[in-house]
């Protein structure tokens, strides 16, 4: 065992991420554990975890880390789930019930009310659950798994976060990446070369057969059907974090530091890649 630490999460949208991990011999090397986005975050930040897929505004409030090139949970239009649900139509929209588990999708949030749809609103946060949301609030920012369970025949005014970023600005929009902390560079086993391990998952986890055995699992554990969760992984995820992708996430941080989200804006810094 190589001592190093990977907090994972445990959402249907990392399940092609984690493909060799779960289902090849890529575990053999790293101790994984699985929580919420926000909850990888702490975890490096505290030197609790030496890799994790973090949310990636937090990678502005985390010094020392490095991103894993080329590998993302982006969009490059609607993502389906990250969703603002409301009674209302979102121009009258004044406060919001936000599931925290990703600060990614809270300060996207922040930053499309505050630079698009009319100024601040109250956000307050909340455990995801739809009909305790909307009982004191306009309406509720629900993200991943929860998002997902949303009924469409419900009657709500439902706002795709990602849709409404690529409305504004025409670029993708990043939700979260692989980091690691460049401390524990030093305590990769030899030979093992930390991006391709990463990427070689991805790639494995968006195989036809991997998607179609991913779909038929999580169809068991959620209420959605296995064709609508291979559209999703395969139509709605982006899994790469190119140019455009970076361009996107840039941009996003631009606005977020306009508002006072953060201080300043770091340099994107990468692994290198053997």
């Amino acid at each position: 065992m190589s001592g190093l630490r990977v907090s994972a999460i445990s959402f249907l949208n990392t399940a092609p991420l984690m493909w060799d991990f779960e289902h090849g011999d890529a575990g053999r090397d790293f101790t994984i554990e699985y929580t919420v986005p926000s909850a990888c975050a702490a975890a490096l930040a505290a030197n609790q975890a030496d890799i994790g897929i973090i949310p990636a505004f937090t990678y502005a409030q985390i010094p020392g880390l490095v991103v894993i090139p080329d590998v993302a949970i982006a969009a490059r239009n609607q993502v389906r789930s990250i969703l603002l649900v409301s009674n209302k139509e979102i121009q009258d929209v004044r406060t919001v019930a936000a599931d925290t588990s990703s600060r990614t999708s809270v300060a996207l949030l922040q930053v499309l009310f505050a630079n698009f749809l009319g100024g601040a609103r109250q956000l307050q946060p909340h455990p995801p659950d739809l009909q305790e949301m909307l009982r004191g609030h306009d309406a509720a920012l629900l993200i991943g798994d929860a998002a997902l369970q949303v009924p469409h025949a419900a009657g709500y005014c439902t706002y795709d976060l990602a849709h409404l970023w690529y409305e504004a600005t025409g670029k993708p929009f990043v939700f979260a990446f692989w980091a690691v902390r460049e401390d524990a560079l030093g305590r990769t086993p030899a030979g093992v070369d930390l991006a391709r391990v990463f990427q070689r998952s991805r790639d494995h986890g968006l195989e036809s057969a991997s998607i179609q055995t991913i779909s038929e699992q999580w169809s068991r554990r959620l209420p959605l059907s296995a064709g609508l969760i291979r559209e999703y992984l395969t139509e709605n995820i982006y899994y790469y974090l190119d140019n455009e992708a970076c361009c996107g996430f840039q941009l996003f941080l631009e606005l977020a530091r306009r508002i006072d989200l953060i201080s300043s804006i770091p340099e994107l810094r990468f692994l290198p890649e053997s």
